[in-house]
């Protein structure tokens, strides 16, 4: 025992002396890669800035923004042991979309993203692999599947709405909108997606998971029992396990011939009968993409419907041109769902969605890893395993016209700055790996931004800093969204 703490005592002197070697190092380190572009001139060993980050997203982005205003559009700091580079420029931001490629940067959704998602996630392939399954992907969101989709969506849409009406439009006490709009997505997004194969108690553990995993995507990457992050990731497996149980159905009822009636139904009645299967069609890995569409609808929309509420309430003018266009083509009297042919009609309130999505896009960054040194401006090269994290926000207030303004006559065929702008417009992504399902999530957001208008009265209940942007993990009103709801129909469509 004596003489082990002697070694120990005539060791702790080099042990020390290698951990500030270490220590100084990496300081050493993120001080060559940040160079002259702005950032903390010292950050904590290891974990960086991670603590701020992970108290306050909001504050540790905004000063990310605001510090990038003062050099070439970038700003870097770090994170566990991460340089990272944050990019508000929006011609910069098109560069890192337009080069996913194996020998520049690849998308990872989140900085620990892969080890959150999985292996087959579609968020993390690139090259072949993706084309594969975005070839298997793309036509699920076509014509007829999306027309088949409007309508389940309706149905979970206005059942949402009636429960709302019952609970709430008396008027009498203010309702926080997050909640309830996150209901009704989870339920839109089993709906199209699996709906035919789940029962009660398969859809209330998915929102149990879906519970457990978003803390999980703010989280230190702990992956151990207790913890929020590994916690997360025990979900998602879970929740793929769940998904996969839906495929082996799905295929084994378009097998037998029966009509497709939902997403994964269209998917699998594409391939039953190749032979070989395509490429990334196995049970698992399809369960894995579904777990990515679910995801991504469920708390973008969840997002974009609640910014809908918020910008309508505090614009009469836009929401009254809405009903209008609306009340010409719909009513919530006529006992039917809205067709393909009425939505295309209602041009002035897809300008409105365009605005909320521009306006408050709900991603406000898309993470990447360059794969190797990549030459971003003439004076600075991205170091290679540098995270970037390109802004869609900062993106959407450069180019516009009045870009700070809400105005979704910017999106009219007469001045379609949709075209005008797009390089700054980046919602939806650009290049290979654009949003597969934006006229899905469209499509989702007109008919909520439809039918709620048209069926409610709604006043906000402002408090200060109520409309403070907040990420949980998408970006969301600070308060919610509580307001008085009130009931402007005596009857609803019955589907």
């Amino acid at each position: 025992m004596v003489s082990s703490i002697s070694l120990f005592a005539s060791l702790a002197p080099y042990l020390v002396s290698a951990l500030l070697l270490f220590l100084l190092l990496e300081q050493l380190s993120y001080l060559v890669k940040k160079r002259n572009l702005p950032g903390p001139l010292f950050v904590l060993p290891i974990i960086g800035n991670v603590i701020a980050l992970i108290r306050d997203p909001t504050s540790f982005w905004d000063k990310q923004s605001a510090m990038a205003d003062t050099s070439v559009g970038l700003s870097v700091n770090y994170l566990i042991g991460k340089f990272i580079i944050y990019i508000k420029d929006a011609e910069l931001s098109n560069k890192i979309f337009s080069n996913i490629r194996p020998d520049a940067f690849q998308l990872i959704g989140h900085p620990f993203g892969k080890k959150l998602f999985g292996d087959h996630s579609l968020i993390f392939m690139f090259g072949e692999d993706h084309k594969s399954v975005r070839r298997q992907v793309a036509p699920n969101f076509t014509r007829q599947p999306l027309s088949a989709y409007s309508s389940l969506q309706q149905i979970v849409i206005l059942r949402h709405l009636r429960q709302w009406e019952e609970s709430f439009s008396s008027g009498s006490r203010p309702v926080s909108m997050r909640q309830l709009i996150r209901e009704l997505n989870l339920e839109t997004s089993q709906t199209v997606f699996v709906g035919p194969y789940l029962n009660e108690e398969v859809k209330n553990t998915i929102r149990s998971d879906y519970n457990v995993f978003n803390p999980g995507t703010m989280a230190l990457p702990i992956d151990l029992p207790g913890f929020t992050f590994g916690e997360a990731r025990r979900a998602v497996s879970r929740l793929v396990n769940t998904m996969a149980v839906c495929v082996v159905k799905s295929k084994a009822k378009m097998a037998a011939g029966e009509n497709p009636t939902c997403l994964v139904d269209f998917w699998t009645h594409s391939i039953i009968g190749e032979n070989p299967p395509p490429p990334h069609s196995k049970d698992e890995e399809i369960s894995c993409v579904l777990v990515d569409f679910l995801f991504a609808s469920q708390d973008a929309s969840t997002s974009s419907l609640l910014w809908a509420v918020v910008l309508l309430e505090s614009e009469p003018e836009v929401l009254r041109r809405v009903r209008e266009e609306v009340a010409r083509v719909w009513s919530p009297k006529s006992n039917e769902l809205i067709t393909a042919d009425q939505l295309a009609e209602m041009k002035y309130t897809r300008a409105v969605a365009r605005e909320v999505l521009r306006y408050r896009p709900p991603a406000s960054m898309v993470p990447h890893v360059a794969v190797s040194d990549f030459r971003l401006t003439e004076s600075y090269t991205i170091p290679k395993g540098t995270i970037v994290f390109p802004s869609l926000f900062d993106a959407s207030f450069q180019g516009f016209t009045e870009p700070d303004r809400f105005d979704p006559d910017r999106f009219s065929e007469t001045r379609q700055e949709d075209q005008v702008f797009k390089r700054n417009f980046l919602t939806f992504g650009i290049g290979s790996h654009q949003c597969v399902g934006q006229r899905y999530a469209m499509n989702h957001l007109v008919l909520f931004i439809a039918m709620f208008s048209s069926m409610f009265d709604f006043k906000r209940v402002r408090s200060d800093g109520c409309d403070e942007i907040v990420h949980c993990p998408t970006m969301s009103p600070k308060d919610g969204c509580t307001v008085f709801l009130s009931s402007r129909v005596v009857s609803s469509p019955s589907n």
